[in-house]
């Protein structure tokens, strides 16, 4: 039986030992745009092994071990990318959508004003406010997902969003009559 520190102590000693070599693997697998730079890749998941070292199994091969961790890790972070850029299209169909809810449908494409008005009042919004509704609304997470994250109850979350969309109705209502 290995005690509870040896997977720890060779956890540590390879990253005392290996750790420049694990920077430059991350950076032979991810390119220079990247979001995240090499060190905080090896971190994180030399964060992550260190933290659960007590409870994995005796770890035999730790460089193996190590650097299919580190694998993993980067295929996860280049997926989370080529999600945040379909995201990023995504979230402006959204707004286009949304501006219909408080401009109703036109046979005319909304202009970039009025889409500039919606984004500049929605983040104008207080961060509870503008935050549940950006994650709802934008994001497509669920009152359950957003309550089991942030611990806020759902019901909250609810009255939270309804209250954003009042204010922003009530502030781009306002708006529309002070440029009339």
């Amino acid at each position: 039986m290995v005690s509870n520190t040896e997977n720890y102590t060779k956890l540590k000693t390879f990253f005392n030992d290996e750790y420049h070599s694990l920077r430059f693997y991350v950076r032979s697998r991810i390119d220079n745009a990247a979001d995240r730079d090499a060190e905080d890749i090896v971190q994180d998941v030399a964060l992550k092994l260190f933290s659960r070292a007590d409870s994995l199994s005796p770890i035999e091969n730790i460089a193996g071990f190590v650097y299919n961790s580190i694998r993993n890790k980067i295929i996860d972070l280049m997926r989370t990318k080529k999600s945040e850029k379909h995201l990023e299209s995504e979230i402006e169909d959204r707004f286009i959508e949304f501006a219909e809810v408080f401009y109703g449908k036109t046979d005319n494409a909304y202009s970039d004003h009025m889409k500039n008005e919606l984004k500049r009042a929605i983040f104008n919004l207080k961060p509870d406010y503008r935050d549940i509704l950006l994650a709802v609304d934008f994001e497509g997470y669920s009152y359950r997902e957003l309550s089991d994250e942030t611990g806020v109850p759902q019901g909250t979350l609810m009255s939270r969003r309804h209250r954003a969309l009042a204010l922003l109705l009530t502030q781009l209502k306002s708006e529309k009559n002070n440029n009339n």
